[in-house]
């Protein structure tokens, strides 16, 4: 029986059991095909400068208008109404959001992650409760008490601690480790190294030493929370450290012991964020920017790479940057002045030059 998955050279993957074609795509998405006949046969996903005739590209930025009349790709994803300014190769196919439309693509036929079953760990407690469909590798480790939700798929290296809780759909790649008693919802992707649950930094001094505060609560990752590779999450003190539904955390990410992050926000790589702080939804932060402890984020915050949060943000819809963080129009307007530093310095010399002068001439 041949293999009915084919590995191409721009490292996606296709079922070759049934055929794809533009006119399929466009039926999927609910684009429209021009021209209508086209029956272009499609086996990989690609950039518009890598693409060949039986690839699939997205078109989306005005930026990169050139690209696409200069690329190979069999078929290309364009905006709803686009008109082409100049000759076009490609069979196009409108779509009201051209990126969402492609990325639905490649999550149904171009998926590297290949959903796959079975047991093969012989490190997994009599006790754990594990529904259907489930993947565990060989080299995973699940504790007493745990629970794996339906079509769960568990990578080797991963630990699963005592009692803990993952929900329906969830991914943990190899070496994710998940302390006892945290509860990760559905549909949660937890990327390769990344620790949730380790102790939070808490130490009481006493007589000139520190003395260690048991951390004795959990993480909650509520429903469709995504977490990069290398990022730690710690358990809370008492109470839970919580990341709530649809929130995306890039690699290398530092949430501390009882933060609590609303729904739907975005962290970029590097950022941390001290202990007790509560982050506002949909609030995006670029990357290392830094939140001090204790502190209230409100909803829809924007905070600049690099920017450093040091006191409470109360009003929402906030664009912030810089160390303490302000609004951007503020703080452009203070870099342009440090810049006429110099220049003004300068001037300075010249007025103290021009009065000693003049006294001089007294």
């Amino acid at each position: 029986m041949p293999n009915p998955w084919v590995f191409c050279r721009f490292g996606v993957i296709l079922h070759t059991e049934s055929m794809l074609t533009a006119t399929l795509i466009a039926q999927e998405i609910g684009g429209t095909i021009s021209p209508t006949n086209a029956d272009v046969i499609i086996d990989n996903a690609a950039k518009l400068e890598e693409g060949g005739a039986n690839s699939l590209g997205f078109f989306s930025n005005p930026k990169y208008e050139q690209s696409l009349y200069q690329t190979q790709c069999g078929t290309v994803i364009v905006p709803q109404g686009f008109v082409p300014q100049q000759p076009v190769r490609s069979v196009l196919i409108e779509h009201a959001n051209p990126y969402f439309a492609f990325c639905t693509v490649l999550t149904r036929h171009f998926n590297p992650n290949v959903h796959r079953t079975g047991i093969e760990s012989q490190h997994i407690h009599p006790t754990v409760k594990i529904g259907h469909s489930v993947h565990v590798a060989a080299t995973a480790y699940i504790e007493e008490g745990a629970q794996i939700g339906d079509n769960c798929i568990l990578y080797p290296g991963v630990y699963v601690g005592r009692n803990v809780v993952l929900g329906n759909n969830t991914l943990l790649y190899p070496n994710v480790t998940v302390y006892a008693d945290c509860l990760i919802g559905k549909h949660c992707i937890i990327q390769a190294g990344s620790v949730i649950g380790g102790d939070g930094f808490g130490f009481a001094p006493v007589n000139g030493k520190y003395m260690k505060i048991p951390q004795i609560g959990n993480v909650v990752l509520e429903d469709w929370v995504e977490i990069g590779s290398n990022c730690s999450i710690d358990r809370a003190t008492m109470g839970s450290t919580v990341i709530k539904t649809g929130t995306k955390l890039d690699n290398l990410v530092q949430i501390a012991h009882n933060v609590e992050i609303g729904e739907h926000t975005v962290l970029a790589a590097q950022t941390g964020i001290a202990g007790s702080t509560k982050v506002g939804a949909y609030a995006q932060f670029g990357g290392q920017v830094g939140v001090a402890g204790h502190l209230t984020i409100a909803p829809h915050t924007s905070v600049g790479g690099q920017g450093g949060i040091t006191g409470n943000v109360t009003e929402p819809h906030q664009k912030l940057t810089g160390t303490p963080a302000t609004d951007v129009r503020t703080y452009l307007k203070s870099v342009a002045s440090t810049r006429r530093i110099p220049e003004l310095l300068k001037a300075i010399e010249e007025i103290k030059s021009e009065i000693a002068r003049l006294k001089s001439e007294e």
